[in-house]
């Protein structure tokens, strides 16, 4: 038996099984569930029903408009706060590195379920954060009720739980850059601000974009947030792809259609991560 060329393949046949039945077969069944309506007690073909239904769903364009301005301010910012931690946690002069390192990091390992609950007690109209700003003398914000600060509110969530797990990503990279490069650069007589953007940000830009590209998957596909805290509201203000597809799947019932807005999705992450790649200049 160890003499077959079949030998190694009896060792990858427990995955193999595993990655078809978990993987592609949901992925091969889900794309032709996209074009199938449930009628008379089964699912029948309906064409492109599904997909043409979108173009006329006032609901299906308020979630992709609110998941693009999401993505749009809240990708940037976290990769930059996350950039700037890495940046100062690698620095030699900063002491107790470990115990910042960590703090920074903690979010990223709690439940989703669980910040977003406790955001949403912050984020109260009599919560921790209005009391704090009436100290200061600021009026409540209506961090849950008013649309655009329910936006923000879940951009907050977001950038608080994901900037230490992008900041680790960052600082084990910027370990990797040799010393002697920032030395020539310093007999050179360029200052820290100069050998950021023409060293540190050339170097870890391979990073940035593998960063860049997770961030937008997950912001494409964005559910937890929205679902503990606003419940898509107010009047549909916080409503993402994610949240729409979970709706119309468990809610509606309408898996046809829920399959349908799933792949617009991928085809979405698919143009972005291809925009992504040209616009950092990778073959």
């Amino acid at each position: 038996m160890t003499k077959s060329r079949l030998f190694p393949y009896w060792f990858l046949a427990p995955a193999l099984v595993m990655f078809l039945i978990f993987t592609v077969y949901p992925v091969a069944a889900s794309l032709i569930l996209s074009f199938q309506k449930f009628e008379a007690g089964s699912y029948v073909f309906n064409g492109f029903n599904n997909y043409i239904r979108l173009f006329n769903d006032e609901i299906f364009w308020t979630a992709l408009k609110n998941t693009f301005i999401i993505f749009i301010f809240q990708v940037p910012l976290m990769l930059l706060l996350a950039l700037v931690l890495a940046g100062a946690l690698n620095s030699q002069l900063l002491r107790l590195k470990g115990f910042f390192r960590v703090s920074f990091f903690l979010p990223a390992v709690t439940s989703l379920v669980a910040y977003s609950i406790l955001f949403s007690i912050m984020l109260q109209e009599e919560g921790i954060i209005n009391n704090a700003l009436s100290y200061l003398g600021i009026a409540a914000i209506p961090w849950l009720s008013d649309g655009f600060w329910a936006k923000a509110s879940i951009i907050l969530a977001m950038t608080w739980r994901w900037t230490g797990y992008n900041m680790v990503i960052f600082l084990a990279a910027l370990q990797n850059i040799p010393e002697e490069i920032y030395e020539a650069a310093s007999l050179d007589g360029a200052g820290k601000i100069r050998q950021f953007f023409y060293i540190t940000i050339p170097q870890l830009k391979p990073v940035i974009l593998f960063a860049g590209t997770l961030s937008t998957i997950g912001t494409l596909q964005l559910f937890d947030e929205p679902f503990n805290l606003t419940k898509g509201g107010p009047a549909d203000a916080t409503m993402t792809l994610g949240l729409y597809i979970y709706q119309n799947g468990f809610e509606y019932f309408q898996f046809g259609y829920a399959s349908a807005i799933a792949y617009v999705v991928v085809v979405l992450v698919a143009i972005l991560t291809f925009i992504q790649f040209k616009v950092a200049g990778d073959r």
